[in-house]
């Protein structure tokens, strides 16, 4: 079995702190992901400092194969110590998991793991050991298809401490079943992240008295998704394109409308143009049989690159995925790539659209070639494996 995996993360900054003192670090070997979540001790500049240490070092040592008994001793042995309590750590929480179905996960005074399986709660058994004067709980099992694991800094299960709840916050317990209700309604870890994080804010009266980080892996089926934008150099090649591009699994989308006449003609099918659509500012989505999306070209992959821009960016909340939700071509691009995509496969072709030739826009070229270049980088930056095809 090859696994893939689907992770996202969100932090809330204690109240009228500009940096975070929690930091995750997303990380991909050649047979695995790994994902860390360090709480440095305090708030402010200096817990961030200490948990971007702790995450940078484990991160390079575990991608560098380094054993766990050693990664704790180096960082037990380089951060600096608090002139105050007689200690400076952070805390953290590593899982890593392979792509052949194996996992290990790694809890030093973190809140433990919500394990989700089969829409239950699961508590894995561990072992505990002591490195560097440090007890260290450790987990060793195999994922299957749809498992989700949410980690957490302990702001999460503080929260809503002496304002919403009773004195002990919300409880490990109920975040879990909070979990698990919000696992019922998507399948997405960015979306599950920004429910979570939501609460948390709720709770707090969005004046977080911590830190609150929440960071979420999920165990997806392989996602293939196609797009084709931009007719070839030549005519000729216009039929070996979508020979290619139709014998590819996995979803198949076509941005442009010389590519979707181009699709239609080839594939005999008409084009429908819908006219039902909510956002003047974008245009109008097409229907051809066989396709699952058909979008106007430029503009609108300009629409969808500041939606994976902002996702990219960490600026994704509920209400973000309200406009991930909307019923346009930009929104529904966005929203494939960002949840149902851990591979895309680009189809461009390189031809000068004929119709902007003798106007304004002869640089249609260079500017689709500009955004289809963005369009790889944002993917790359959440995580999918990117193919250009070029015609």
């Amino acid at each position: 079995m090859s696994v893939s995996i689907d992770v996202a993360w969100k932090s809330l900054n204690k109240h009228q702190e500009e940096l975070c003192g929690d930091k995750v670090e997303i990380l991909k070997t050649e047979n695995s992901d790994i994902m860390i979540l360090a709480d440095g001790m305090g708030s402010g500049v200096k817990a961030n400092i200490l948990a971007t240490l702790t995450a940078k070092i484990l991160g390079t040592m575990l991608c560098e194969g380094a054993e766990i008994e050693s990664c704790v001793e180096t960082v037990a042995k380089t951060l600096p110590i608090c002139q105050v309590r007689n200690v400076a750590y952070a805390t953290f929480s590593i899982l890593q998991i392979f792509h052949n179905g194996f996992a290990h996960l790694i809890e030093y005074d973190n809140p433990a793991c919500v394990f989700i399986r089969d829409k239950k709660i699961i508590k894995y058994p561990y072992e505990e050991m002591v490195i560097e004067g440090k007890k260290i709980r450790e987990y060793c099992f195999r994922v299957q298809q749809n498992d989700c694991f949410v980690l957490m800094s302990d702001g999460v299960i503080y929260a809503g401490t002496g304002e919403i709840l009773n004195l002990h916050g919300w409880t490990w317990k109920s975040m879990a079943e909070y979990t698990l209700n919000c696992t019922r309604k998507t399948l997405s870890a960015s979306r599950l992240a920004a429910m979570l994080s939501q609460a948390c804010d709720d709770l707090y009266m969005q004046k977080p008295g911590d830190d609150t980080t929440i960071a979420v892996a999920r165990i997806i089926e392989r996602r293939v998704v196609n797009i084709f934008t931009g007719p070839p150099l030549r005519m000729d090649d216009d039929e070996r394109l979508m020979y290619d591009f139709m014998h590819m699994e996995g979803k198949k989308i076509v941005s442009g409308g010389s590519s979707a006449n181009i699709a239609a003609r080839i594939l005999h099918k008409d084009i429908v143009t819908k006219i039902n659509y909510s956002n003047p500012g974008i245009p109008p989505i097409a229907v051809i049989e066989g396709l699952d999306l058909v979008t106007e070209g430029v503009l609108t992959l300009g629409r969808t690159l500041k939606l994976l821009k902002r996702y990219i960016n960490d600026e994704f909340d509920t209400e973000f995925f309200d406009e991930l939700d909307a019923d346009n071509g930009a929104s529904k691009l966005a929203k494939i790539l960002i949840e149902e995509c851990t591979e895309l496969n680009l189809f461009v072709g390189t031809s000068v659209n004929e119709i902007h030739q003798s106007s304004d826009l002869s640089f249609d070229l260079s500017l689709r070639m500009n955004l289809v270049k963005q369009l790889c980088s944002a993917a790359e930056k959440m995580g999918k494996k990117v193919t250009i095809m070029y015609y």
